[in-house]
């Protein structure tokens, strides 16, 4: 299968490291003519633009922006510094996410609940809002959201971060259903990955992959293979879907992982 995103532009949130700078590396080796990565911090998405460039990205390919995810204002300002730079903005990932809100829910301090939810849930259709409203509700395009499998089914002390991952799951339903036909959106939802995010699951790295039926945790490059599939012309068919992406874990079972 030729997976190819020739001369499309992509915005990556989150896109300084893990699975985010994983993506934008793999959408500018599949052809894209700019690639466009934010991150909250405008030290680590320079760094992550240098590794970029020094992984053989040519500089001119590249767009840092220092951009919150949850910022109305911050999205709508990169997604119009996209266009400007690069000329379009074809394909959107959702990727920028946090969990500060470990816990029971009955017990889980409500402001960081607050946030998980703004940035999980809020900030995705903010950025599809201003993706929409500037360039694809005319020129179309592909939006990919980052889930989780937590979003499939309930898990100890993880409650804030599957609903929130939950809704975003529904959410790609109603976008796909809303923005249609020209523009799609999709999901995809990764098990455990090597990722700072990830970090207290990966304490016990070999205990993890061992919950996994394919016998490890992912890696970010596993992920971002799928994302720039469902970003390119050779998912034309797909919208509304939400591919889980775990090593087996929601197809084969597992010993105990969500």
């Amino acid at each position: 299968m030729d997976v190819s995103v020739e001369g499309k532009v992509a915005l990556v949130t989150g896109g300084s490291r893990g699975i985010g700078l994983a993506t934008a590396l793999e959408f500018a080796r599949s052809g894209a003519a700019g690639v466009a990565i934010t991150s909250r911090k405008a030290e680590n998405i320079e760094a992550a633009k240098a590794e970029l460039v020094s992984a053989g990205v040519e500089p001119s390919r590249v767009l840092a922006l220092a951009a919150r995810a949850d910022d109305e204002d911050a999205a709508d300002g990169a997604v119009a510094d996209t266009i400007e730079f690069f000329g379009a903005c074809d394909i959107l990932v959702n990727n920028a996410g946090t969990n500060p809100a470990p816990g029971n829910l009955v017990d889980v301090d409500l402001g960081a609940l607050d946030k998980t939810w703004a940035v999980n849930l809020r900030a995705p259709l903010l950025w599809v809002r201003a993706a929409y409203r500037q360039w694809m509700g005319d020129k179309g395009g592909s939006i990919v959201n980052v889930a989780s499998i937590a979003g499939l089914k309930p898990s100890p002390i993880m409650g804030a971060y599957n609903i929130s991952k939950a809704g975003l799951i529904h959410m790609t339903r109603q976008l796909a259903l809303e923005l249609a036909p020209s523009v799609r959106v999709n999901a995809v939802a990764p098990a455990v990955v090597k990722t700072r995010l990830a970090g207290a699951l990966l304490v016990d790295e070999d205990a993890t992959a061992a919950m996994h039926p394919l016998g490890r945790v992912g890696e970010p490059e596993d992920v971002a293979r799928l994302i720039v599939y469902l970003g390119s012309d050779a998912s034309d068919w797909m919208t509304g879907t939400t591919i889980p992406i775990d090593g087996g874990v929601t197809g084969a079972g597992s010993s105990g992982i969500s």
